[in-house]
């Protein structure tokens, strides 16, 4: 197997979505800690399945164990989302 680099600075805005297929907001920083990627602040965009837990928040950060992976979009694993109800979507 054949592991890509890739540089922080492309990974900003990127579009992250969960391992279960949904949209969960865009990259807003990376955050560093002992010289490497300790987590990553993600911003809730208009229609993300984060923007819909959250409410009036702006995003979360998620450490960097939950990244699955990075390439043309970001894949993190689904607990890292919020958990909210089906009562609280209606």
């Amino acid at each position: 197997m054949i592991m890509k680099l890739k540089k922080v600075s492309e990974t900003f805005e990127m579009k992250v979505f969960t391992d279960g297929g949904d949209y969960f907001g865009d990259v807003d920083e990376c955050l560093l800690g002992n010289n490497k990627v300790s987590a990553w602040r993600i911003r809730a965009t208009k229609g993300s399945s984060l923007s819909k837990s959250l409410g009036s928040a702006k995003g979360v950060i998620v450490p960097h164990q939950l990244v699955k992976s990075i390439g043309d979009i970001m894949i993190i694993n689904r607990n890292a989302a919020p958990s909210y109800s089906e009562e609280e979507e209606n």
